[in-house]
């Protein structure tokens, strides 16, 4: 009888007697109509035919994903005249039952779309394919949680733990919906350079990303404790410095295990991690952290990035800051620098490059004699000013690439620290410590930023106080309401927001070695850094932010990721 309750509500759920809508991002503007469309086998897919616009591409990947997920293949058919809109494309486009309209808007910004669904048509208009690609995320949403997840799958009752009723339709609500982002910088970031994780869990991070229209995965491939990405000139990075002899990285009490343990890309896997990134209109930021945060590359290659060759260097196996930085001053060593961003720029075909800049202790340039005639060299008396000099060679190095080949060059905010003016203003500060005064401090001096404050969007630490949290940072203070609530560009002068890009969150990894846990304090935070970058600032609100969160739980078990599950209704 249970069961049959429960299937009967999942049939109910299906053809939208109990549908709710539950979009995450909230669209800008949306408008509730009554009826709904039906996906089914006799829908036609309507697009213009515009030679290179990328619209093919994001059609047949619809195409594929909606097959996957439902069974049903959508017939295509393209139109030549793409200026043609409303019913002279009907006339244009095969017969159907129903019919997916897509039409060209150039007056529209580049993610903008607009999304119209009435029981026989849905039309959707973009400027480009970006737009056209967030208007079928939106679409998906709008179907049964299983559409957006991407299986094929009977309705789920979460409440027997399986399937019951296959359907051969699924019940899309008729809206109105205009939307745009509100900031173009929508990001994630995943420290890898503590835990190897592979490009399969890559993977699904991406997939969550798109669903919710993230647009940056920043990857964070190096540090003192593994290097994890091929470089071609230098092959001890990954056979030297991307192993180590702990999995468990040592802290106070927590001593190491003596587990040989590592991991690291290949090329051949980067260009695989990048189609299927670039696929989901998400741009892949690799960051190289250097010259602080180096101790696994200088383990690799002591004889010129030490700043002291006669020591031991081994790749770290602690958490923490350590001391052991790339000795700035061996022309050597800024070779090896220019190297790997040409190594980078050929991987990543994207437009930024992150260099990191944080926490980088001065002591061992103090002692060396040839920092300290570099120093004096240079004009000044701040050693931090070295790392400046060091990013200005690297930065000069790559305006004299071709078009094609320049990268613009990020920064975590510590290089506000030192003398910025060598460097110039076409930089990106990616603000994370003080991250409001700091983003101010990079605006008025001209330069781009990115909001990424520790608190609360360090999504590694503790979202709840509950015992079952898993082993991280923080007190449980970060919970996904505190997260929801941090006010981007809040009280910015108007004359300074220009040069705010926009919001990401970050996972940093010394307490997390298993991708589950990663999941788990990720989701569903990152749904609520989401909706900071994309919805406007008066249309957000926490309450009607947990509503629909609700049916995310659903998404997730399909998905086949772990995550918080204290903000949902159905296991309080």
């Amino acid at each position: 009888m249970k069961k049959l309750l429960f299937t009967l509500l999942c049939l109910f759920a299906l053809t939208g007697v109990a549908q709710e809508i539950s979009l995450i991002p909230q669209p800008a503007e949306m408008k509730v109509n009554e009826g709904k469309f039906l996906f089914r086998g006799k829908v036609v897919l309507c697009y213009p035919k515009i030679k290179d616009s990328g619209i093919d591409a994001v059609v047949d990947n619809f195409v594929d994903e909606m097959k996957a997920a439902t069974g049903i293949k959508l017939k295509k058919d393209r139109f030549k005249n793409a200026k043609l809109h409303g019913l002279d494309v009907l006339k244009s486009c095969k017969k159907g039952d129903a019919h997916i309209v897509l039409s060209v808007d150039e007056t529209l910004g580049d993610e903008a779309y607009r999304l119209s669904v009435s029981a026989k048509r849905i039309d959707i208009t973009a400027a480009k394919p970006a737009g056209f690609f967030y208007a079928f995320q939106t679409l998906k949403q709008l179907m049964p949680r299983n559409v957006m997840a991407g299986v094929y799958t009977t309705c789920f009752t979460m409440e027997l733990g399986h399937y019951d009723y296959l359907p051969t339709e699924y019940p899309i609500p008729c809206v109105e919906i205009e939307d745009e982002p509100r900031f173009g910088w929508r990001g994630f970031m995943l420290d890898e350079g503590r835990h190897f994780y592979g490009k399969e869990e890559i993977k699904k991070i991406l997939d969550v990303m798109a669903a919710y229209k993230m647009n940056r995965f920043h990857w964070h491939l190096t540090e003192d404790q593994g290097w994890r990405i091929e470089i071609k000139k230098y092959p001890k990075l990954t056979e030297v410095g991307a192993w180590r002899d702990s999995k468990v990285l040592g802290w106070g009490d927590v001593k190491p295990d003596g587990q040989r343990y590592g991991g690291y890309y290949t090329r051949k896997d980067v260009k695989e991690i990048v189609e299927y990134a670039k696929e989901r209109f998400i741009e892949i930021v690799p960051e190289v952290d250097i010259p602080g945060h180096s101790q696994a590359a200088v383990a690799s290659y002591p004889e010129f990035l030490a700043c002291d060759p006669e020591n031991k260097h081994e790749v770290w196996l602690w958490q923490g800051v350590s001391a052991d930085v790339i000795n700035v001053a061996n022309p050597k060593a800024v070779q090896f620098a220019k190297d790997v961003i040409d190594e980078l720029t050929e991987m990543f075909p994207f437009g930024y490059i992150h260099l990191g800049g944080d926490e980088c202790p001065t002591s061992k340039w103090e002692r060396n004699s040839d920092c300290q005639a570099l120093l004096k060299e240079i004009g000044s008396t701040n050693y931090r000013d070295l790392q400046i000099h060091f990013y200005k060679q690297l930065k000069e190095h790559i305006a004299q690439k071709p078009a094609d080949k320049q990268r613009k060059l990020i920064f975590w905010n510590e290089v506000l620290h030192g003398n910025t003016a060598p460097l110039g203003n076409d930089i990106t500060i990616m603000a994370w410590i003080g991250a409001d005064r700091a983003a101010v401090d990079a605006a008025k001096r001209g330069m781009n930023t990115i909001l990424s404050p520790q608190i609360p969007y360090y999504i590694n630490r503790r979202q709840s106080k509950l015992e079952t949290e898993p082993l991280s940072q923080g007190h449980g203070d970060e919970t996904v309401e505190r997260v929801y609530n941090y006010k981007p560009m809040n009280g910015v002068d108007a004359e300074l927001q220009n040069k705010y890009m926009g919001v990401q969150a970050n996972f940093w990894t010394e307490w997390v070695e298993e991708p589950s846990v990663v999941q788990y304090l990720m989701l569903p935070r990152l749904a609520a850094v989401a909706e900071a970058g994309w919805t406007p600032a008066e249309k957000r609100d926490y309450n009607d932010f947990v509503k629909r969160l609700q049916g995310e739980a659903e998404y997730y078990q399909l998905k086949g990721v772990d995550y918080g599950k204290h903000v949902f209704d159905i296991h309080k």
